[in-house]
């Protein structure tokens, strides 16, 4: 029995490569000089999984639905790429994290900034409401004011800068935004927490969280937060969260 190599990730289930005397080698050649073998929506998918920082099935059914036929034609490619896909069936999310494997080179493609302390508590708080409301069938809701008293609960000892707790919350809101960890809604400073924060801040129960807490609050958030003062609030994808719970895991 012989054996070949390929030096391209081949997606089973997709089709085998269309070139000249193939079936539906006109649907596969998409551009000129293309050399892949994935139809064109399994590889919209693994783009617009690549780019994140999640895909919500509500919101994309179209693409949901590829993205359930294929799962694990997809993983064997994101494999290659020390990638992994998690499908949350219930929750309609799907999103890459990184693999744990300690070699060069094997880092996600793009640089994550952590978060910063307040994002990270911000986030923990949110996703013991995430859990609180599981099943309800409503939809988890924060607001300005409600994420401010959140950060006041959790401010360092004789702290009383409410301008400074102001700017903080503001800026914890932003950058969970901007991870579509919470959504807009079409009231001002109103928003939905996303199912996806449930993958993001994976835990086997939410009774660990309260020891995350606690770890946050010893530290100095002045450390973390001027050290990235003037860090912009780009777009990532869900991953920053997960480094962030294992920075304070360690």
């Amino acid at each position: 029995m012989s054996t070949s190599s390929q030096s391209t990730p081949q997606l089973r289930g997709a089709g085998a490569p269309a070139r000249a005397g193939n079936t539906g080698s006109s649907e596969r050649i998409l551009f000129d000089g293309d050399t892949g073998s994935f139809p064109l929506e399994l590889r919209q998918g693994l783009v617009r999984l690549l780019r994140g920082p999640y895909v919500d099935g509500a919101a994309e059914p179209a693409l949901w639905n590829t993205i359930l036929t294929h799962s694990v034609s997809l993983q064997q490619y994101f494999s290659e790429i020390f990638l992994l896909l998690t499908v949350d069936s219930e929750r309609k999310i799907a999103l890459l994290t990184p693999a744990g494997i300690d070699a060069v080179h094997t880092q996600p493609i793009v640089a994550r900034k952590p978060l910063r302390r307040e994002e990270t508590l911000l986030a923990l708080r949110l996703r013991v409401l995430l859990d609180r409301h599981a099943g309800s069938g409503t939809d988890v809701g924060i607001s300005r004011a409600a994420a401010r008293e959140i950060l006041a609960e959790h401010r360092q000892p004789g702290t009383v800068d409410d301008k400074r707790l102001d700017e903080q919350t503001d800026a914890a809101l932003a950058r969970l935004l901007n991870l579509k960890l919470i959504l807009p809604t079409e009231l001002e400073h109103e928003y939905r927490v996303s199912n996806a924060l449930a993958l993001a801040l994976p835990f086997d129960s939410i009774d660990q969280i309260p020891a995350y807490l606690a770890a946050l609050e010893k530290t100095a958030g002045s450390d973390l937060f001027e050290a990235m003062a003037d860090g912009s609030q780009e777009e990532n994808d869900a991953e920053e969260t997960i480094n962030a719970a294992q920075e304070i895991r360690q």
